[in-house]
């Protein structure tokens, strides 16, 4: 049987986050878990520091099949129970010592969080090379003008400039979004009393204190934050996630969605540098880029909505099995279009003296807000209701010299791009 090699979401294919959401890559961070547990319980004298070790070594070498391990979950209803099997085999002298007073949703919730919380750094560093692209458009066309566009139609001037900084002010907010997650391990036991991990202090003469102190140890060792208790039922780290998840794929689907529009062969306002290229109408220049990242902005929401179903007492019965394949979904959708997006920018070629071409179609009409406050209704339904261009009215048709504040905007938002870099 093939592998999930993206091919109906060329959005991740290749790219960082195929790698970091692999099914390899689940399987190694639930062995990661299981090693950082075993390390955590040696240094509370939870058991020998020799079984640790054994169990260390062994989990950052042993080779197993997802595959194989996906068809003995059917079994147990998660992968956690065949791989703690066969780390037990591999590990006989220290085979007790595995998966010591654990439950298959600590090693997976914990596994789950290390994955995001590498799909999230790869993602934060696209974005920052985003930013920093469009940081450099914003300032380059501060005051090259064109058509601001609402319902689709133009409305009245605006600047290029300020288009990239709203681009930028929502990639802004997504990646500080994405860096106030604290995503948690997760270690409660059979029921999140942390039941289990008290007896083995007390039949190891250790501190009773020493299960609580267990939790935060182990989300040490394994590189994750501490909780104030298990999360097993209480599914807010992955909401929020999430959340983080969707509005970054939306950000991100923003300057994809409008640079669609203004490379469409009529408008002409900017161009990929993508070939774009259509198997049955050689002439066209797609801008295959952008619909790949808005494929994922379309996706990731949905993806979302499956993440913290409400569960049953203090274990789920399937809202928490219908979280796994939804987040890897959100994570690597979210990491392949930020890669996407950072190409499609630093690629992106733009066309000033289309634009204001453009923003000249409608013979003056694009600057109809300004007249209206200098003529009377009447004499503007006259003007507007007129063939051809405009006429007259000196001074108040030249596009440049309507702009508001979308000059002063963009230096706003730069300012806030470079204060928070």
């Amino acid at each position: 049987m093939g592998s999930d090699g993206g091919l109906l979401a060329p959005v991740w294919a290749g790219t960082r986050a195929e790698a970091i959401t692999s099914d390899a890559a689940w399987l190694r961070a639930m062995m990661e878990a299981e090693a950082a547990l075993a390390r955590a319980q040696a240094r509370l004298e939870l058991i020998p520091s020799e079984a640790a070790a054994a169990i260390d070594r062994t989990a950052a070498t042993l080779v197993l099949d997802p595959a194989d391990l996906a068809r003995r979950a059917r079994q147990s209803a998660n992968p956690v129970v065949p791989l703690v099997a066969d780390l037990r085999r591999a590990v006989p002298g220290a085979a007790s010592s595995v998966h010591r007073g654990a439950t298959s949703q600590d090693i997976l919730d914990s596994a789950a969080m290390l994955v995001a919380t590498r799909a999230i750094r790869a993602i934060v560093g696209d974005l920052s090379a985003i930013m920093r692209d469009l940081s450099e458009l914003a300032g380059r066309h501060r005051d090259t003008v064109m058509a601001a566009r609402t319902l689709g139609q133009q409305a009245v001037p605006t600047t290029f400039g300020l288009k990239a900084a709203g681009w930028l002010a929502g990639l802004m907010r997504a990646r500080a979004g994405l860096r106030e997650l604290r995503l948690p391990a997760q270690l409660g036991g059979a029921a999140g009393t942390l039941a289990a991990f008290a007896e083995q202090a007390d039949s190891r003469g250790a501190d009773q204190g020493a299960a609580l102190l267990l939790a935060e140890v182990f989300a040490e060792e394994i590189g994750l934050a501490a909780p104030p208790m298990p999360w097993h039922a209480e599914r807010s780290p992955v909401t929020e996630l999430g959340a983080a998840l969707t509005a970054t794929a939306r950000a991100l689907g923003k300057p994809a969605t409008d640079i669609v529009l203004m490379a469409q062969t009529e408008v002409g306002e900017v161009a990929e540098s993508s070939a774009g290229s259509s198997s049955a109408m050689p002439q066209k220049r797609n801008p295959a880029l952008s619909v790949l990242v808005r494929s994922a902005a379309f996706q990731v929401p949905a993806y979302a909505q499956a993440l913290g179903q409400v569960g049953e007492h203090e274990r789920a019965a399937g809202a928490w099995q219908a979280e796994w394949l939804p987040l890897r979904e959100a994570l690597r959708l979210t990491g392949g279009a930020a890669e996407t997006a950072a190409e499609l920018v630093a690629g992106l070629q733009v066309f000033p003296e289309r634009m204001r071409a453009n923003a000249e179609l409608t013979g003056g009409r694009l600057l109809a807000e300004r007249l209206a406050a200098h003529l009377d209704r009447k004499a503007l339904e006259e003007a507007l209701a007129a063939e051809g261009p405009l006429e007259g009215h000196a001074g108040l048709l030249d596009p440049a010299a309507y702009l508001g504040a979308a000059p002063e905007l963009v230096d706003r938002i730069l300012a806030t791009y470079r204060e928070q870099s």
